[in-house]
């Protein structure tokens, strides 16, 4: 059980049997009356964003919520399938509980899963990844215009926009939490 004075950002919690994540909490004690928090909760199943206060005679539970690092294995287009290397463990993911992140999958990758009683929830890339580009025009020599990108096709179909010295066939570095190019990949 938590107090309302443990309650920060980035806590894990489980209200009305579901589990939250605190994304802003503010501690207010007012010149009269019993002092609060209002907290900014973020539900880690669908995204849903909420606020609640908490009075500081009131708790709230902890969630059990385990994150481990799995290795992606293959998408068979229903499911997605990471593998635990400590214990060969394998687990399938559906579209609802990848998100976004589909376009950041590549095979033999390392990703954080989230487990919530025993249950697959939700998945974090890492910061960067690096990708090679499928479908790109090439550069029209003489354009030169300062900051000019073009849009390239990754190999997991995501559309990245790439400066425009960079052509198909390159490996280059993607920000996953922006989805911006960074660089070409070097080896």
């Amino acid at each position: 059980m938590l107090t309302h004075n443990q309650l920060r950002q980035g806590t894990r919690v489980e209200i009305d049997d579901l589990p939250w994540i605190i994304v802003d909490a503010q501690f207010v004690k007012p010149g009269k009356g019993q002092a609060f928090t209002k907290i900014k909760i973020k539900n880690l199943i669908d995204g849903r964003v909420i606020e609640r206060t908490y009075k500081s005679s009131e708790t709230v539970v902890k969630a059990s919520i385990v994150d481990k690092d799995m290795q992606f294995l293959y998408g068979d287009g229903e499911f997605w399938h990471f593998m635990d290397p400590a214990s060969y463990e394998q687990v399938a993911m559906n579209s609802a509980q990848v998100g976004d992140v589909v376009y950041w999958l590549k095979e033999q990758e390392s990703y954080q899963v989230t487990f919530w009683k025993e249950k697959p929830i939700s998945l974090t890339p890492p910061p960067f990844v690096i990708l090679t580009i499928t479908q790109c025009e090439p550069g029209i020599k003489g354009d030169t215009v300062s900051g000019a990108t073009k849009p390239a096709i990754l190999q997991t179909g995501a559309t990245v926009k790439v400066p425009l010295f960079v052509n198909e066939g390159d490996r280059i570095r993607v920000n996953t939490r922006t989805g911006e190019y960074v660089e070409r990949a070097k080896g």
